[in-house]
């Protein structure tokens, strides 16, 4: 069988496809020997030429995107996978994106760009993947406006928050709330921590 796009899935708007075909993923990911999936990605598409649009679960529309979201996290992880929701935050373009400055204002924030996020957490996703971009000046793994305040304590979020891969800037992203990083420890390595140059 071949699975189809997430982007064919949204489409159609039905969850009940959402809910077949997230579960005919995670099966697939159980029987690699898989436990954990780097989606599903929930960032309501802005324009039409995003570069990863064909990843992104919520199109762009935030309340279908949020009903879709809840749907495919409950019914992969309801198969034993846990699921890693991305790009957190307003991670909107593919080209330039470790240079971009998102410009959010807390009201586009919370009614257009987080509800797919909120339903995520709400169906118990297991952990957050942040960004490349920044947000209001600040990279998105070390924000901790986004990811304290917003994520964890506004949401709810319960569970931890994963770098995309090399996009940790410095040491200060554990005190923001940045919980692992990846895909190495360069900025948390022992050399860091005890104070001599790392490389």
């Amino acid at each position: 069988y071949e699975i189809p796009r997430v982007t064919g899935v949204q489409t159609c708007a039905l969850p009940i496809l959402v809910q077949e075909v997230a579960g005919a993923i995670a099966r697939e990911f159980r029987g690699k020997g898989a436990n954990v999936m780097l989606g599903p990605a929930v960032n309501v598409q802005r324009t039409a030429r995003g570069g990863r649009n064909f990843e992104y679960l919520s199109g762009e529309d935030p309340y279908l995107g949020a009903r879709l979201a809840e749907t495919f996290v409950k019914s992969v992880q309801g198969e034993g996978v846990m699921t890693v929701i991305k790009h957190f935050a307003f991670n909107e373009q593919e080209t330039n994106r470790e240079q971009v400055d998102a410009s959010v204002d807390q009201r586009t924030a919370w009614e257009l760009y987080y509800p797919p996020f909120e339903a995520a957490i709400k169906a118990g996703a297991g952990a957050m993947m942040c960004a490349y971009n920044r947000v209001n000046g600040t990279y998105a793994c070390e924000n901790d406006m986004i990811l304290q305040h917003d994520l964890k304590e506004v949401m709810g979020f319960q569970g931890f928050v994963v770098s995309d891969w090399m996009a940790t800037h410095s040491t200060q992203s554990i005190e923001r709330g940045l919980d692992m990083e990846m895909p190495r420890g360069h900025w948390r390595s022992e050399e860091r921590r005890v104070g001599k140059e790392c490389r």
